[in-house]
C-alpha cells in the first residue's frame, strides 16, 4: 500500500515526505526542498549531519541473520506476533516496525494485515537492503531509533519492536489514539543449551518487568504471551545465530568455528520469547 499522505517527515525541517518517482529513480520530498533519493537496492537513508553513535549491524551479521530466519527457526514467533498484532488492529492503516533488520518480522504483520502501508526503521543499511528487497511495498528508511523519528504525530497505528532499542516517548508519539505496541525480547530459557557453547551473551530473568516498567507512562499492558518451543539446530544455525546478535561483536570466530566442529549433525535447541502487547494511554 502506498504511504498516506504526510506519514514521513522530513528529518531536517520537520515537514511532510511525499514519494516522487522521477527517471532516476523514487525520491522523498518536502516543502522545503530537502530531498532523499532511494539507494539502488530500494531504501531511503535519512540520517544527516554526523549520523550516529551507534553501531549498526554489519553485512557479516545480516548474512548471518538472513541465513538463521530463512531456514524457518523462528517462524512460529513471527507468526503469533502477526496474529496478536492483526488481533489487536484488525483495521490498522499503517504498520512501523523500529529495529526492522531484514524485515523478517514486518513481512508477517503485513500478511496478516494487507493492504496495510508499512514503514522499516533500521539503523543498518545493510539490513535495510534486505528489508527492502523482501518487502518492495515497505517504506525502508535508514534511522537511528533514538532521534526523534520522522513520522508524524499520531501517523501508526501499531508500532513492532523486535530484539531492539526503544525510544518509547517517540513510539507514543506517532501511534494512533488507540494504537499498539508490541514488544519481543527473548526469555532466560531462548538458546540455553548453546549460549556459553558458542560464547552468546547470557539473558537476564528481569527483560518483561523492564519493558513493563519503561513503558508504563505512555501504555497500558493488555496481553503478555510466551512461545517457546524446541529447534533442531545444526552447527551452521548455532554459527549463524551467534553471529546475527550483539555477541557477534566479541566472539572468537576461530574458537567457535572449532567449538561448532564438534557439534553433531544437530541438536535440539530452546526458543523462548516474551510477546508484550501493548495499548497507548
Amino acid at each position: 500500500m502506498p504511504l498516506t499522505p504526510s506519514l514521513l517527515l522530513c528529518p531536517v525541517c520537520r515537514g511532510p515526505l511525499s514519494s516522487v518517482e522521477a527517471d532516476r529513480g523514487r525520491s522523498l520530498t518536502c516543502p522545503g526542498g530537502h530531498r532523499y533519493d532511494a539507494a539502488r537496492q530500494g531504501y531511503f537513508n535519512l540520517l544527516t549531519g554526523s549520523g550516529t553513535k551507534f553501531a549498526a549491524d554489519t553485512a557479516e551479521m545480516v548474512q548471518a541473520r538472513v541465513d538463521f530466519l530463512s531456514s524457518g527457526h523462528y517462524q512460529p514467533m513471527a507468526q503469533e506476533v502477526a496474529r496478536l498484532v492483526a488481533g489487536a488492529v484488525p483495521d490498522a492503516r499503517s504498520v512501523l516496525d523500529a529495529g526492522a533488520g531484514t524485515g523478517y518480522y514486518l513481512g508477517a504483520v503485513t500478511r496478516s494485515l494487507p493492504g496495510t502501508a508499512a514503514v522499516a526503521l533500521d539503523i543498518s543499511k545493510f539490513a535495510l537492503r534486505r528489508a527492502a528487497r523482501a518487502l518492495p511495498a515497505a517504506t525502508c528508511l535508514v534511522w537511528d531509533v533514538w532521534r526523534p523519528l520522522p513520522l508524524a504525530d499520531a501517523s501508526v497505528d501499531a508500532v513492532v519492536n523486535v530484539f531492539a532499542p526503544r525510544n518509547v516517548p517517540e513510539f507514543r508519539r506517532v501511534l494512533s489514539t488507540n494504537g499498539i505496541l508490541m514488544v519481543v525480547t527473548p526469555q532466560p530459557e531462548h538458546l540455553q543449551e548453546i549460549r556459553s557453547l558458542a560464547g552468546m551473551l547470557d539473558i537476564g530473568g528481569e527483560k518483561e518487568n523492564r519493558v513493563a516498567a519503561a513503558v508504563k507512562d505512555h501504555f497500558r499492558a493488555e496481553q503478555t504471551s510466551h512461545c517457546e518451543y524446541s529447534m533442531n539446530l545444526s552447527a551452521a544455525d548455532i554459527r549463524n545465530v551467534a553471529l546475527m546478535g550483539p555477541s557477534a561483536r566479541h566472539l572468537d570466530r576461530d574458537l567457535l568455528g572449532n567449538t561448532l566442529a564438534k557439534i553433531p549433525e544437530s541438536i535440539p535447541v530452546t526458543a523462548s520469547f516474551s510477546l508484550q502487547l501493548f495499548r497507548a494511554a
